[in-house]
């Protein structure tokens, strides 16, 4: 009912490009306007304010999400030209400028359904390289959980299943941490929403490395 434009904020971390060019899918698809607010924050800044929270989260998620982040790129991807990148720990009235001028520069360019995108081919293929990623880190789980329960079968010390547990969850996050960094999606193919990913490979070694770790402890 109201006469002034509408504004749909979406207020979420967004950390993957892939995840918020979803967003921009869904402005194209129905000629909405789109753009993007990017609170940059120093690591140490970020901590200190976790630290203040009534529910703190661990220091080591704040430090994991610090290095998956990926900020706007506007010289590379065409998609995020309306873009605003803002220091968070020094906010003043020229930043509110700076928004009320995003906005309207978005209002007066919807996104057009017929637009061609030149980077859309790649942030595709970044979203095929995140529900890899996901995808391997289910099935390295229940590798791991299936190895704990042979060690434990084979009477491995309970002294040392920590020890075996922890060794195996660091394995995982290292393979994972290559997968995403693109070391296995050379040969990635996407096709019509559907994809052929490395997962299967990339958890097969990881399943032969959590052996040899595990022959370790017996």
């Amino acid at each position: 009912a109201a006469a002034g434009p509408l504004y749909l904020i979406l207020d979420d971390n967004f950390y993957y490009r892939s995840m918020r060019y979803e967003v921009y899918q869904l402005a194209r698809k129905y000629s909405l306007s789109f753009c993007q607010l990017f609170l940059e924050c120093p690591l140490e800044c970020c901590l200190q304010r976790n630290r203040l929270r009534s529910h703190p989260l661990p220091d080591q998620i704040i430090h994991l999400m610090a290095r998956k982040i990926e900020m706007p790129d506007v010289k590379k991807n065409a998609w995020e030209q309306n873009s605003l990148i803002l220091n968070s720990c020094d906010c003043n009235l020229e930043d509110n400028e700076q928004i009320i001028s995003l906005l309207a520069t978005a209002l007066e360019n919807p996104v057009k359904q017929n637009e061609e995108n030149t980077e859309q081919k790649e942030a595709d293929r970044a979203i095929c390289a995140t529900s890899t990623v996901h995808q391997a880190d289910q099935i390295c789980r229940r590798i791991i959980s299936r190895t704990m329960k042979d060690a434990k079968g084979k009477n491995v010390l309970p002294s040392e299943m920590k020890s075996l547990a922890e060794e195996l969850n660091k394995l995982k996050m290292e393979f994972l941490e290559d997968l995403r960094q693109g070391n296995h999606l050379k040969n990635q193919i996407c096709i019509q929403n559907q994809y052929f990913d490395p997962a299967t490979s990339v958890t097969s070694s990881f399943q032969h490395e959590a052996t040899n770790v595990v022959n370790k402890y017996i």
